[in-house]
């Protein structure tokens, strides 16, 4: 079943350029979907358009059935958004963030603190969420904007390059939550410029230049006996 659904999505820019041509794609549950492109090639024009902070220009982009245009709060209730710079409220401390999100999405008490205290223990985040936000160091930030997409249990997360800022266990314990996801039936959808991680942890991969998804497919067929790396570089370089 398709949890994320894009169909001809174009978003223009300054009357003439196109920040995104055309793009379709099908994100079902179970996938870990990556979107690869250079910087400018589009990638966070269309995640951002897919979590509704962009409006655009043509096509329609669906989450679960529900349409991004014409039933934003349905599509925001079972999605998650991390974008590549958290911008969290600094003057709150991390429990509170985390208990602002919880109530946003109308979380249970009890349950919302059973995942706080589950997520913020692999993140090795938890003894850090009675201080201000304001004194946290950008990987902190990171793991509490993890902590919050969490909470809700979305069926789709969707992530700007979410690895950025992670010290290496905690890039390997958001490895682990996204595959647990996964396995209970959640789909997500993240850029990365990081081909390796892309290659191991992606059952599905598209690569977009110019606003244009040159090829997409399971990552044994767009593979084959060569790396991500090669095949984007071919695909990337071509005139």
């Amino acid at each position: 079943m398709s949890v994320l659904k894009i169909e001809n999505y174009t978003k223009i820019y300054s009357g003439t350029k196109k920040a995104a041509d055309n793009v379709s794609l099908t994100v079902e549950s179970g996938d870990i979907f990556g979107f690869i492109g250079h910087n400018g090639a589009g990638k966070s024009t269309t995640i951002r358009a897919i979590v509704g902070a962009l409006d655009f220009t043509d096509g329609e982009i669906y989450i679960d059935g529900h349409s991004v245009k014409k039933e934003p709060m349905e599509c925001k209730k079972i999605t998650a958004y991390i974008p590549d710079n958290p911008d969290l409220y600094e003057n709150l401390t991390g429990i509170q963030y985390l208990n602002f999100i919880g109530d946003v999405f109308d979380v249970d008490a009890k349950l919302r603190q059973k995942r706080i205290q589950e997520y913020g223990d692999k993140l090795e985040i938890t003894s850090a969420l009675g201080d201000p936000i304001s004194s946290y160091s950008h990987g902190m930030k990171q793991k509490v904007a993890i902590l919050s997409a969490l909470i809700h249990e979305p069926k789709l997360m969707v992530m700007d390059e979410p690895f950025v800022g992670l010290d290496p266990k905690a890039a390997y314990m958001l490895k682990e939550i996204m595959h647990e996801m996964c396995a209970r039936g959640a789909a997500i959808f993240f850029s990365t410029h990081v081909l390796d991680v892309a290659e191991k942890l992606c059952n599905k991969v598209a690569i977009i230049k110019e606003g244009k998804i040159l090829t997409q497919g399971t990552m044994e067929q767009l593979v084959g006996d060569k790396s991500l790396e090669e095949v984007f570089l071919e695909g990337v370089d071509e005139k």
